[in-house]
């Protein structure tokens, strides 16, 4: 049993929305997620997918792509990202695909881990950063602290953070979301929303001050999840 990561598959298959516009690694993409999820993942295995899974903008259109997913062996985690319109109501949707966990502004359980899994937000100074961000990042950087919080009075000491938003602006400037991190001996973070190779190093990679940054954005990862050592 192994734990991968891999976001923004950004499916459309009820709605085709060709993603090689933006860049030709992008053609034909789903059977590139297809063929390289088949050589890494086992069925014992779990795979956490923090955001912009589908461009489905209803349950209607989401529920093809779930099939593809539903596909593929191993266990999924996903969390949201800002392109999945969808998500409406988080119980709703574990009662519609019991075989895949979906959790928002909390945490699941991995091992001895509890992984606290938010959305997050562009973060103040980034180049894209407006005044009307400022209230979605206050309040991300808010559900962040209470998921901590609350494994932290579950009991768990083992902490880890999934999230569709790098946890930094495109500066490498510190953030609330570090603080937190830090402040709570987050050993692992996971997200994904950086695309090309103009933005995959607009964040955190590697380690920084003890905790573990992993970008894990389909095309940087060459449409393969990448292990996760929590």
């Amino acid at each position: 049993m192994a734990l991968y990561a891999l976001s923004d598959t950004h499916l459309s298959f009820a709605k085709p929305k060709p993603m090689d516009i933006f860049d030709e690694i992008w053609r034909d993409h789903p059977l590139s997620i297809r063929q390289k999820w088949l050589e890494t993942v086992t069925c014992g295995d779990t795979v956490l997918m923090p955001g912009d899974i589908s461009w489905a903008i209803n349950y209607e259109g989401l529920a093809p792509d779930m099939e593809f997913l539903l596909s593929l062996p191993g266990k999924k985690i996903i969390s949201p990202g800002n392109h999945d319109y969808w998500w409406s109501s988080t119980q709703r949707l574990n009662e519609l695909y019991k075989d895949i966990v979906f959790v928002r502004n909390g945490f699941f359980v991995y091992g001895d881990t509890a992984v606290c899994a938010v959305k997050g937000w562009t973060c103040p100074n980034d180049s894209r950063y407006t005044d009307r961000d400022e209230k979605l990042y206050l309040r991300e950087t808010g559900r962040l602290e209470r998921a901590l919080e609350g494994a932290v009075s579950a009991g768990y000491k083992r902490l880890a953070v999934m999230m569709h938003f790098p946890p930094t602006n495109d500066k490498k400037e510190r953030s609330g979301f570090v603080d937190s991190i830090e402040a709570y001996g987050v050993s692992t973070v996971i997200y994904g929303h950086l695309h090309s190779n103009r933005s995959y190093d607009a964040s955190y990679r590697g380690n920084v001050n003890g905790t573990e940054y992993v970008l894990v954005s389909c095309d940087y990862r060459g449409f393969t999840p990448v292990k996760i050592n929590l």
